[in-house]
């Protein structure tokens, strides 16, 4: 992996940018490889809110907790995997929540360790390769094909 594009001033930058823009809520989302390259996406569970979708492991940034805390504890608590490293910030898009508040996903490449996905809040779990990265919303490949420039 190259060095990290994440820095103490780009996080203050995202933050302020998103207080202006009048997002409520902040999320982190997580792109993580395999050796093989391809990329872990969670499925949400039919009776969710956009159930059925598929997504890269993510969630919301709780109050006094910075991005990158947000992201290791998200990491952890929807795939029981560890984030050793966290790589390169890949942009961002915005949506409505569930409960209608103006949401900001901030994503990130990382490196984990551990070898088993342990779900907690999904029904299923892939590592999907460039053909099975196109079940995710037209956000998240977005994500994903800026995630394929910088690690050519």
């Amino acid at each position: 992996m190259t060095s990290s594009t994440v820095t103490p001033t780009l996080l203050d930058d995202l933050t302020r940018t998103a207080t202006h823009d009048g997002i409520e809520k902040a999320v982190v989302g997580a792109v993580i490889t395999d050796p093989h390259g391809r990329v872990l996406l969670l499925h949400r569970p039919a009776g969710d809110y956009l159930g059925g979708l598929w997504e890269l492991p993510s969630g919301g940034v709780e109050p006094g907790e910075s991005l990158i805390e947000a992201l290791r504890r998200e990491v952890a608590e929807e795939t029981g995997l560890t984030v050793t490293e966290v790589g390169n910030y890949l942009g961002h898009f915005d949506y409505l929540s569930g409960s209608g508040r103006r949401t900001r996903q901030y994503n990130f490449t990382t490196t984990v360790t551990g070898q088993t996905v342990q779900l907690s809040e999904h029904d299923a779990h892939q590592w999907a390769d460039d053909a099975q990265q196109t079940q995710v919303s037209s956000a998240v490949q977005a994500i994903l094909g800026t995630w394929r420039k910088t690690a050519a």
